[in-house]
């Protein structure tokens, strides 16, 4: 069975995610990276566990492990970059509290497949070294600090005197960190959500949940919503609208391009990413690209054509000149900037970027090839003005039919077309 997925691995814990994997992780990163690893967790019940696990695996294999205790995941991938050296994150990010994970981190930077298979190969034979040549456990008080002077010093010229904010943090790892970084700019700051008890993580607030948040949200606020792990981040402006990735993108993409930041003129966007964003970028005259789906392709993208700007709807958005990972902090910063420089609202900034209606469908399939059949692409091809992406889940027996234009009965008759040619097929088999 394959550990790894498209974000480390992750997995209902002690179904599927056991301390025994935590061990034999911490053993293999130990065997290969060796000297000091720096180890971060969120605030889920089960954290302590797999911290024990992994801890043992790393020293029984010579590791040093720095304990950075609760953190976000950007802020340990800072650290990793800044001290030069490998971290692994106790986090399974936006998923609900029953799921944990395990992400290895190399200076800053996830790790690329081929890495991830050398590790997984050498998680089935575990290595004790002598008593006197075993790792030791450093308890790094530092990190927080560390982390913080660094996000000051990028922002130093940024006054927030007057700005409220309504922060989420989903009673997850950012749940005192973020909140303390953005008052030190002059921000006020309420905070919701901020009481985590090892089972409330994501639940029912946060990014996955705007509702929370839209529900509390007072007059001359917009509020500010992180995920778990605090790698991503979403708005909703002060008239309660929701202000999510893709509207980001495009905020931050023009600004970026007035101060100079823009390298190659280009944002890196994901498959499912609005039409109405790249045609709004288009009309600004910036270019696009789309990768797959997931936050490692557009960072291998934005890596190997000197890009600094990419992301998804989610709000897992990367700022490539200030980060090497989605960091949800960073893109409040950089979204803050972008409304104390121009003096707009948030609303006003968000209206002028289209939102096409988005229809999404999935369908049960014993095999996931059915959706290659030359029925389904020559329909595809044939369809004008409206976007069609047919893909398979990477972890469901199931097919994603997605639709995106300007009518959304339109998308939905299209989506809905291509629903029953699936069907027809599988019967057909």
């Amino acid at each position: 069975m394959k550990l790894f997925g498209t974000d480390g691995i992750r997995g209902v814990v002690n179904e599927f995610l056991t301390p025994e994997i935590a061990f034999r992780l911490g053993n293999a990163v130990g065997k290969i990276v060796g000297g000091k690893v720096f180890v971060a967790k969120d605030t889920r019940i089960s954290g302590d566990m797999l911290e024990a696990a992994l801890i043992a695996g790393l020293t029984s294999s010579g590791s040093d492990v720095y304990k950075c205790g609760i953190m976000p995941t950007p802020a340990l991938a800072l650290i990793t970059k800044l001290e030069e050296s490998a971290g692994i994150m106790i986090s399974a990010s936006h998923n609900p509290p029953e799921y944990n994970g395990l992400k290895v981190i190399f200076r800053g930077y996830k790790l690329p497949d081929e890495i991830e298979e050398k590790i997984e190969q050498e998680m089935k034979e575990v290595k004790y070294l002598p008593f006197n040549k075993i790792g030791k456990v450093i308890e790094y008080k530092f990190a927080e600090e560390e982390y913080s002077n660094y996000v000051r010093n990028l922002y130093k010229d940024l006054d927030l005197t007057g700005v409220k904010l309504l922060v989420d943090v989903a009673n997850g790892a950012t749940y005192k960190l973020n909140p303390s970084i953005l008052k030190s700019f002059g921000a006020s700051v309420e905070v919701i959500n901020n009481e985590p008890d090892g089972v409330n993580i994501n639940a029912e607030c946060g990014s996955t949940h705007p509702e929370s948040a839209r529900g509390r949200l007072k007059e001359g606020y917009i509020g500010v919503l992180y995920d778990g792990d605090g790698d991503r981040c979403i708005f909703i402006d002060e008239q309660g609208e929701e202000v999510h990735g893709d509207k980001i993108l495009g905020i931050t993409a023009l600004e970026m391009k007035k101060e100079g930041r823009l390298n190659n003129n280009t944002v890196v966007l994901t498959i499912l990413s609005n039409m109405g964003l790249e045609k709004y970028l288009k009309e600004n005259d910036i270019n696009t690209v789309r990768t797959k789906v997931g936050d490692r392709y557009i960072l291998s993208e934005m890596i190997h054509s000197d890009y600094v700007l990419g992301g998804e709807r989610s709000g897992h958005i990367i700022f490539l000149d200030r980060s090497t990972t989605g960091d949800g902090l960073i893109t409040t910063l950089e979204i803050l900037n972008v409304l104390t420089k121009i003096g707009k609202s948030l609303s006003e900034l968000s209206k002028v970027i289209p939102d096409y209606p988005q229809v999404m469908l999935n369908i049960k399939v014993k095999n996931k090839e059915i959706y290659k059949n030359e029925i389904v692409s020559n329909r595809i091809k044939s369809i004008k003005d409206y976007r069609v992406i047919i893909r398979p889940s990477g972890t469901e027996p199931v097919i994603r039919i997605l639709v995106e234009g300007p009518d959304y009965k339109k998308s939905n008759e299209i989506a809905n077309e291509f629903y029953e040619i699936i069907e027809t097929l599988m019967r057909e088999e």
